[in-house]
């Protein structure tokens, strides 16, 4: 028996990348995933394909920048599988540029996504959290979030959020609720698709190349959860062995 089978997790950003990477791969370990993302048709064909293979997976639309539809998600989640033990907040935007560009509207969207999007996510699971006795905020910053790069500024500002927020939390939510963060290096992700800066994206495409594969986030996420209730995993960093920032 795995440490994760009859477990129901609920992923945000679930429509690729690492969110669909790692419901995938909970799926197959006897996880029931609750899928959460904007692209509902994607969603879809992500859950058709986890009940193809054995898994138990719904699939609902979700902007995490809304809190409604976080209350809606968890909601839904409890009344599809009965409860919920774990939510993953992975949804993410990455659109690096200059200060000096003053893209403030991508800015405010990172900011409603990366930050916004994980303070929704708690304060529609905490609760539930609470009544259960248990439960495990599995939050993805970034190894953004540890260091900043000229054209990163606003997103490792985000990043910080993240871990500052989870660490708080940690501290608050006491024996029964567990926190992680996951903060990933170079992913193969559609990420840089954001970066609204045409010669930009090349850049951090190329500096992809060395990329490791969502389902190395996912292994390690799997990790946090499937530890027994009384270890929490707080931090991981996964890098490609040869990236050296």
């Amino acid at each position: 028996m795995s440490g994760l089978d009859g477990k129901v997790i609920a992923i945000t950003g679930a429509s690729s990348g690492i969110g669909e990477a790692t419901a995938k791969h909970l799926a197959e370990h006897g996880a029931a995933v609750m899928l959460g993302a904007r692209r509902l048709d994607r969603l879809e064909g992500l859950a058709a394909e986890i009940g193809r293979n054995g898994g138990k997976a719904e699939a609902m639309a979700v902007d995490v920048a809304k809190r409604a539809d976080l209350a809606a998600f968890v909601g839904r989640t409890k009344e599809r599988f009965g409860r919920l033990d774990v939510l993953v907040s992975n949804a993410g935007l990455m659109p690096l540029s200059l200060l000096d560009e003053l893209k403030v509207d991508e800015w405010d969207r990172m900011i409603d996504v990366n930050i916004r999007g994980v303070l929704h996510g708690i304060a529609a699971a905490l609760p539930v959290f609470r009544e259960a006795g248990s439960g495990h905020f599995v939050n993805v910053s970034s190894i953004s979030g540890l260091s900043v790069a000229p054209t990163t500024a606003v997103y490792s500002g985000t990043k910080f959020a993240v871990r500052a927020i989870s660490e708080g939390l940690r501290q608050e939510a006491g024996n029964s609720i567990r926190v992680t963060i996951i903060s990933p290096g170079a992913v193969q992700t559609d990420l840089a698709e954001t970066i609204s800066s045409a010669d930009l994206k090349k850049r951090v495409i190329a500096f992809q190349k060395n990329a490791i594969p969502p389902l190395a986030i996912a292994r390690a996420i799997a990790f946090a959860i499937e530890q027994p209730g009384d270890v929490d995993v707080n931090e991981i960093v996964v890098r490609p062995t040869a990236q050296t920032v």
